[in-house]
């Protein structure tokens, strides 16, 4: 039995050495050094799955460019024909390794990956707003809360670059609300967060920062390669939560945060308010550096009138005073942290098309609501 737990610890030591990949890599199969090159990927790691429906997709395309004829199965083979012309259908379109799960996937290039991936958007959102909307950057600080909020922006396509920002790893008790697998125990959550983004659309870009957002950082975070258009704001750190907001109202840039309880928004317009307050003026004046470090007990003082702890539903109000007694930690529940989703990205998508230019608080509060 020892020789064989030996044997087995080296397989554990092996996967804890394996680096946290997230970017796909992309093969197009008309350059002769990357067919070589795939080629050479599936011979050296046979375990390798591949994935090719390139058919399915061209026909669905073919339908969405033609709505309003129904293409027989001749009518759209032909279509196929025509659009793919000479090239080999193994060399149309791109191949995508994903090698943290050691999958290659034939898909079409990103034009045609674009436009299908959003026609069931369509009209609630226009082709110009789509290709509007490719070209805007947002930023999420905090991937718990976050983590919905940006699979939510990228399966709606709200944006063409997400920065995402957290230093923390996966625990089973995240997994209540974060969605994804026990294998991802120990896995940083912004690499998490970018691998779903990239097996759902590897043409949307993620850029990670797996030390969490510091001063040191915050810079480069909200201005490398452009500016972001929307900072979301979902971290526990008071420190950072109050030093990113005087960065986005030194630059410009709107802010909006879900606080998981109630439905509630606080959207702040410094893009349209440059004398704004800070999170609507209930940041106490406070040292920052006094705020580091500090327990989630030792937060609810200062936390309280910036998140409207006396507003909170009844049992969260139990629950921040239960903190250090019966639980370790704020509870969140995974619905709430979908609804968020959902209301930040929505907030978002109409921020960016100039089609929401208010601050404030808001709640969508289900008990209110659903009575």
């Amino acid at each position: 039995m020892p020789g064989k737990m030996t044997e087995l610890e080296h397989y554990i030591n092996q996967q804890r050495t394996e680096p946290d990949h997230y970017t796909p890599v992309f093969y197009r199969l008309q350059h002769e050094e990357q067919y070589a090159g795939l080629l050479a990927l599936l011979a050296n790691h046979p375990h390798i799955r591949v994935y090719d429906e390139i058919y399915s997709q061209l026909r669905e395309l073919m339908k969405i460019r033609n709505p309003t004829q129904r293409l027989t199965e001749e009518e759209s083979e032909q279509k196929i024909r025509e659009y793919v012309g000479t090239t080999p259908i193994h060399a149309f379109g791109v191949w995508v390794y994903y090698p943290w799960s050691h999958r290659v996937v034939h898909i079409v290039d990103e034009k045609d990956f674009i436009e299908l991936r959003t026609s069931r958007n369509k009209q609630k959102i226009t082709d110009e707003e789509t290709a509007l909307l490719s070209s805007k950057k947002v930023g999420i600080i905090g991937l718990s809360v976050g983590q919905s909020i940006a699979l939510t922006l990228a399966m709606e396509r709200v944006c063409g670059e997400l920065r995402l920002t957290d230093f923390d790893k996966v625990e089973l008790t995240n997994m209540n609300r974060i969605r994804t697998g026990i294998h991802s125990i120990q896995v940083h959550k912004v690499v998490i967060a970018a691998r779903e983004i990239a097996e759902l659309d590897p043409f949307l870009k993620v850029v990670i920062y797996k030390e969490g957002a510091t001063e040191e950082n915050l810079d480069d975070f909200f201005t490398k390669d452009g500016n972001i258009d929307i900072l979301v704001e979902e971290c526990d750190g008071i420190d950072i939560k109050i030093l990113s907001r005087m960065k986005a109202k030194a630059l410009g840039i709107p802010v909006v945060m879900d606080t998981n309880d109630r439905g509630m928004v606080d959207v702040e317009r410094f893009d349209l308010e440059p004398e704004r307050p800070l999170l609507h003026g209930f940041i106490p004046d406070i040292d920052l550096k006094s705020l580091r470090g500090l327990t989630d007990a030792e937060k609810l003082p200062i936390f309280r009138p910036m998140v409207a702890l006396d507003d909170m539903s009844e049992r969260m109000k139990y629950s921040l005073g239960q903190i250090g007694k019966t639980i370790t930690t704020w509870p969140q529940l995974a619905s709430s942290v979908v609804l968020g989703g959902a209301v930040v990205t929505d907030t978002c998508r109409r921020i960016l098309l100039d089609q929401f230019k208010s601050s404030g608080r808001y709640y969508v509060d289900f008990e209110q609501i659903l009575v």
